[in-house]
């Protein structure tokens, strides 16, 4: 590895530490045990990482704005999210203006504007969907603008994402290997480039080549109620495996499942696309597909420090890893 490839993102993967954790032994923080500095210190050295000019410029005193546009302030997914953003905003000293576009009076462009009118450095989007009316919001200002957990389908913005595809396609056949036929896909927001461009496509790819049928796709469930309320349909359909877009929804799934004296997962497995601690904290606990919510966050910000201080960006569509998370609520854990 290049010197000049190594990030802050590299040496934390290889001390196996959170980004801020690299920072905070960067900038001589003492609130850092021991032990975790050394390792830290080990790899920066053995990787030959030099901190980015953004920490030197600190010292001018300049106060840099930050704008994040949250969705939902009370989906522990954006909340995740936020904390990664948050952790490297503050120590690089960045002042954050939260917005939240739910049960919004103004029309999300009309949001994004009143927001730029701030006259914020720079904006990170962590929304479901990115409405043209709010990119060409964006594209009239030179305001730089990151993606955290979401993409466009014109990949005209940067972004910082997980291979949805991917990880969706891989819960599908932990639940065909366990011998469930009669699968099924549960989203909130149809439009969602996320659900639209990636989830969707996915299953029905999944579906034809195991020649499962059509399959069946069931939008607009968004929380509890709504998971609680559609599981008398995944009956009538027959569905025996269910990947779900919501921690919360799959709870409500799985409540009214077992509420109607069914097993889990012998009678129906569900795996739910964000492993938030919902997913950890129900029994049985779900299968879930963990997305590296803190490090998608904190290397959005990361991406955006680069971008408002016109440094090179050497790839603007960020995949993380991810980890599919055996638990009770699938055959195979």
């Amino acid at each position: 590895m290049h010197k000049q490839e190594v990030t802050i993102y590299d040496v934390a993967r290889k001390a196996k530490v959170s980004m801020a954790t690299v920072s905070r032994v960067v900038n001589g923080n003492n609130n850092v045990r021991k032990e975790t500095r050394d390792r830290v210190m080990k790899v920066i050295n053995r990787l030959h990482y030099q901190p980015n000019a953004v920490a030197q410029g600190l010292a001018s005193k300049r106060t840099t704005t930050v704008g994040l546009i949250v969705p939902d302030l009370t989906n522990l997914y954006f909340a995740e999210l936020s904390k990664g953003i948050d952790d490297i905003a503050l120590l690089y000293k960045y002042n954050i203006i939260m917005t939240s576009i739910e049960n919004r009076l103004m029309k999300e462009d009309q949001a994004i504007q009143s927001l730029l009118n701030k006259q914020v450095d720079g904006v990170i989007y962590m929304s479901n969907r990115l409405p043209r009316e709010a990119a060409e919001a964006f594209k009239r200002t030179d305001t730089p603008v990151v993606l955290a957990g979401t993409k466009d389908n014109r990949e005209e913005f940067p972004s910082v994402t997980i291979d949805y595809k991917k990880a969706d396609t891989e819960a599908f056949n932990l639940m065909y290997n366990d011998g469930k036929k009669n699968l099924a896909l549960v989203i909130g927001d149809p439009k969602a480039v996320v659900n639209d461009e990636n989830r969707i496509p996915a299953y029905k790819q999944f579906m034809k080549e195991h020649d499962l049928g059509a399959g069946h796709v069931y939008t607009g469930i968004k929380d509890h109620s709504d998971g609680y309320n559609i599981y008398s349909q995944l009956v009538k359909d027959g569905i025996d495996g269910v990947v779900v877009t919501r921690d919360i929804t799959a709870v409500g799934i799985l409540n009214s499942a077992m509420d109607a004296g069914k097993k889990i997962p012998e009678d129906l497995e569900i795996v739910t696309a964000s492993a938030t601690q919902i997913a950890s904290v129900v029994r049985p606990a779900l299968t879930a597909i963990r997305q590296p919510l803190y490090d998608m966050g904190a290397v959005a910000m990361r991406m955006l420090t680069k971008l408002m201080n016109s440094e090179k960006v050497d790839n603007i569509h960020m995949e993380l890893p991810y980890e599919l998370l055996k638990k009770q609520s699938t055959l195979n854990h």
